[in-house]
């Protein structure tokens, strides 16, 4: 995966969270907007993670596949 992707995508979250939203309003002035950050960081992150792990998995499979073909 291209890392200037990744920087990419990051980058597209990070500015699109700074909308202005009356709904984003309330929660900041009800200090709830911490949470709602911290639930899309969690999920944001456990999404990058599993894809790390899919990778990792592929390529020891291909590896194997490889191996076993000679």
């Amino acid at each position: 995966m291209n890392k200037f992707f990744v920087f990419k995508v990051l980058l597209l979250l990070v500015t699109s969270s700074y909308a202005q939203v009356e709904m984003a309003d309330d929660f900041r002035g009800e200090g709830k907007i911490y949470v709602v950050i911290a639930i899309f960081l969690l999920i944001i992150i456990g999404f990058f993670v599993l894809l790390f792990k899919l990778d990792r998995r592929t390529k020891r499979l291909e590896q194997e596949t490889k191996n076993n073909e000679n």
